[in-house]
């Protein structure tokens, strides 16, 4: 088997990035000469030249700049492989990076982080929120340490990483007091022809509740569609309509929007998964919430 010279692909990186033998010489503090010598000797274990010169410029093949991209990744998961093996920043901290799907409500993520917050360590808490897809991909390129979604990794998308299932609940309906008083007898048939606040067509639980709709004939009048959940919530406090909500956050839905329950669907059934590319969880935050997840908030 072949072996990829590791110093010799640094050497060719760092003259790329740099943009010359000189530059790289500095950082290296080896002669240009030397670092010459050394990419040439890269270059003819892989049979090809990795750059051509230009007046004074070097500047990259096709094969170099393919080499490049391949160079920058190893390197790049190599700073990371030492963050992970510290597993802490500057003063001692814990860092847990994660990102959010953007159909995952706020208050759900909320609860979900709480526990790596309340470790006996201090834990540096960083959080982006994007499209599923995304997430997944950045976290293959190790940006991220987890990823929490409503769904597990698809089968058609090409990313290795493993989707540990924290829990599941069920469906409520809110609003606000005099809105829901006067819609909870006779739950569900009373939300025919109420005013509703719904998630956009292009969710699943969406999906899930026009399903629903349908198997008990009911049609509500929607009066306001949001793919934030948050948003829907505040028109819900409002009182301009009924809004869906999980129940694992019915008290705090209740307490912060100043709201009461309606009535339960628990025919829908939301699920939520920790996406990490370890198949065994790791990371202290991350199994403090995976175990408070399986344990009490989904419990």
């Amino acid at each position: 088997m072949e072996w990829l010279n590791y110093h010799h692909l640094l050497y060719f990186w760092l003259v790329a990035r740099e943009g010359g033998l000189a530059k790289a010489g500095i950082e290296l503090r080896l002669a240009p000469s030397t670092v010459s010598g050394q990419i040439r000797a890269l270059e003819k274990s892989l049979g090809e030249k990795l750059f051509v010169r230009r007046g004074r410029r070097l500047v990259l093949t096709d094969l170099g700049q393919v080499v490049y991209r391949y160079a920058d990744e190893i390197f790049s998961v190599g700073r990371e492989l030492q963050d992970a093996v510290k597993g802490r920043i500057v003063g001692g901290t814990l860092e847990l990076v994660v990102g959010i799907a953007d159909v995952v409500p706020k208050l759900v993520a909320r609860r979900l982080l709480q526990p790596a917050l309340a470790l006996p360590d201090p834990v540096h808490l960083v959080c982006r929120e994007d499209e599923p897809d995304r997430l997944l991909a950045d976290l293959a390129r190790h940006h991220f340490d987890v990823v929490l979604s409503d769904a597990p990794v698809p089968s058609t998308l090409r990313v290795k990483a493993f989707s540990h299932l924290l829990g599941e609940c069920g469906i409520q309906f809110f609003g606000a007091p005099d809105l829901a008083r006067a819609h909870r007898d006779g739950f569900p048939g009373s939300l025919n022809g109420a005013p509703v606040l719904l998630p956009t067509e292009n969710t699943a639980l969406r999906r899930s509740l026009d399903q629903w709709f349908a198997e008990h004939d009911i049609r509500p009048r929607v009066v306001a569609e949001c793919e934030d959940s948050a948003l829907l919530q505040v028109f819900g406090e409002s009182g301009i309509g009924l809004f869906p909500a999980h129940t694992v956050i019915a008290d705090e839905v209740c307490r912060w929007y100043h709201v009461e329950p309606v009535g339960s669907v628990d025919a829908i059934r939301e699920r939520f998964y920790a996406i990490s590319v370890e198949r065994r969880l790791q990371h202290p935050a991350v199994v403090a919430i995976s175990e408070e997840a399986r344990r009490k908030t989904f419990g």
